[in-house]
């Protein structure tokens, strides 16, 4: 969504024929603005940049009305500063129920009678002098960000909105934001006279309201109350999304005017430490320098855990360049390290290596135990000796003289079905288990697990992940399963493996369930994509790649002949068992 002006909403351009008009009617209707008639006293029945001219906004209601347009919600006025309110009072008594004022020098006590009308109406309006209000993607009223195709590239939608006393600095808050990344909902520019339709707090009423706005950036000015209004609203918790502002005029004298006619500080009233001191202690952020204002933003959208940009604006971007590439697993942008949309630093510290290991493999942070799970599977695969084929390849490679990344890359590549790859097809298999009794509720776990060891044996293969070259009890099979029902775990694929090993002990068979096996279980109950499980040992086993080459290298001499087979252990031994 966004705020004043989208893609749904019918527009009308008073005073559309003279230059300043067309210019920005042509603007409004190259940016996507639904600018459906214009108007200007003594030229209807013209047509001006395909949009057909009336004389007066009731006339231009009633013929979108029977034409099945619609109802006119926006007129912009680029009219002279002395027919402004009789054009605005025009057009809010046809109906129409938001106004924006472009020109400047509109009498005082005309904009008071704008207002007055407004009011009687259910109308409103943003200026006067105002360059108006863009939402990025979908529409623009008014003057502001320059030409079309250099506000497209500048503005991308997102959920940040901006409110700005300055024209000039409403597009640099803007474009500044962009360059940081940041994407908006709308921007404002509510116009520098004293007598406003719109002013800052309402503004930010309308953001509150809206649920893609996220955050909101003010670019303040000193003079008049309205961010001290601000505040007012912040405190009293009618403004709750997170506000980060910049006043400008900290140099500026009483009775000195700062850039615009309601900017200026008067009777001790409306002076910047006033402002900053207020919005402060209602809890926005505000900076000291407008160059800090784009980095500020940028850390409190991460602080509250605020997308950049909306989902739409990624799409836009994707399709605007097919090759980039897209991905939900890390966000990196200036100062900011996201994964699956935690801030890194804030993990670091905070979460085990397995509970961040769980994090960008599945998606979402573990409970501390099922971390505490993941950590011990990782510990249960980090080594298994000089012999296995990853280790083998890896120590070879070393003694070649090979580097350490390619000595490890080596160990890794050699890691497939036949070694490691137990724990993915051990979790598909029982699976098949698991399907086989689903499918005949009459058949028990334990005569499915039957007919699938039957089906391997005829197949003169063995059942993955049951049955160790050395252990006829593998002592990390019983206690991972002892951590994994600490922890909650236990579920049908755990079950699934019992109900094998019963049927092999049926058959006077001693084969165990190996680590592999109990890793496969234990991640499919877990929720784990087999299809993910090799990785896990991959992530699990380089740590001890990474040894053994180093080993090799600081240890051994280059070339020399090494057996696949013999092998001796020449480490500590029988250290006191880790407490806790």
């Amino acid at each position: 969504m966004a705020i004043i002006i989208d893609e749904t909403k019918n527009v009308l351009v008073q005073g559309i024929t003279g230059r300043e008009g067309q210019a920005r009617t042509r603007l409004m209707k190259d940016f996507g603005t639904n600018v459906v008639a214009g108007c200007t006293p003594g030229k209807g029945g013209q047509e001006i940049l395909g949009v057909p001219v009336f004389d007066t906004p009731a006339e231009a209601m009633a013929h979108c009305k029977e034409s099945g347009v619609g109802a006119i919600d926006v007129s912009v006025l680029f009219v002279p500063a002395r027919g402004v309110k009789d054009a605005a009072i025009e057009a809010i008594e046809a109906g129409v129920k938001f106004l924006v004022i472009v020109p400047d020098r509109v009498p005082v006590w005309d904009a008071m009678a704008i207002a007055e009308c407004a009011e009687a109406h259910g109308a409103r309006f943003v200026g006067p002098n105002t360059l108006g209000v863009l939402s990025p993607g979908r529409g623009v009223l008014g003057m502001i960000g320059g030409r079309a195709a250099s506000a497209r590239e500048w503005f991308k939608p997102g959920h940040v909105g901006v409110i700005s006393r300055s024209g000039g600095m409403t597009s640099s808050c803007g474009y500044y934001l962009g360059q940081q990344g940041i994407g908006l909902s709308t921007l404002v520019h509510v116009g520098g006279d004293q007598v406003l339709g719109t002013r800052i707090p309402d503004a930010a009423l309308m953001f509150e309201a809206d649920p893609e706005t996220k955050a909101i950036v003010i670019f303040g000015e000193i003079g008049g109350s309205q961010e001290e209004q601000l505040a007012d609203l912040i405190r009293e918790k009618k403004v709750t999304k997170p506000v980060i502002a910049y006043i400008g005029g900290a140099a500026a004298k009483e009775g000195t005017r700062f850039s615009h006619a309601g900017a200026i500080i008067e009777g001790g009233k409306g002076t910047h430490a006033g402002k900053v001191s207020a919005l402060r202690d209602a809890g926005a952020t505000v900076v000291e320098g407008f160059g800090d204002l784009p980095a500020a933003a940028l850390r409190v959208l991460t602080e509250h855990g605020i997308p950049l940009v909306s989902r739409e604006a990624q799409a836009a971007m994707a399709a605007q360049n097919p090759n980039a590439w897209s991905t939900g697993v890390t966000e990196i942008r200036p100062n900011h390290v996201g994964v699956r949309g935690h801030n890194i630093a804030d993990l670091m510290g905070r979460v085990s290596y397995g509970q961040a290991v769980y994090l960008i493999l599945r998606g979402e942070l573990p409970s501390p135990e099922v971390g505490r799970l993941m950590d011990s599977i990782i510990v249960s695969s980090i080594d298994h000796g000089a012999t296995p084929p990853s280790c083998l390849a890896a120590r070879t490679v070393a003694s070649t003289g090979a580097s350490l990344s390619a000595s490890v890359a080596a160990g890794i590549m050699s890691i497939n079905r036949h070694h490691g790859g137990a724990i993915e097809d051990c979790a598909r298999t029982l699976k098949l288990i698991m399907d086989r009794a689903a499918e005949q509720p009459d058949m028990a776990i334990d005569e499915a697990a039957q007919q699938v060891i039957d089906e391997f044996k005829s197949r003169g293969e063995r059942l993955p992940g049951f049955g160790h070259r050395y252990h006829t009890a593998d002592p990390r099979t019983s206690r991972l399963f002892e951590l994994a029902r600490e922890a909650g775990v236990d579920g049908p694929y755990m079950q699934a493996t019992e109900a094998v090993l019963r049927r092999f002990a049926v058959a006077g068979k001693r084969i165990p369930l190996n680590v592999d096996g109990a890793v496969g279980a234990v991640l499919a109950d877990l929720g784990f994509d087999p299809a993910v499980m090799n990785g896990l040992f991959m992530i699990a086993r380089t740590a001890g790649l990474v040894a053994h080459v180093i080993e090799e290298q600081t240890c051994n001499r280059p070339m020399r002949k090494i057996d696949p087979v013999a092998h001796s252990y020449n480490g500590p031994t029988n250290r006191p068992p880790v407490s806790g």
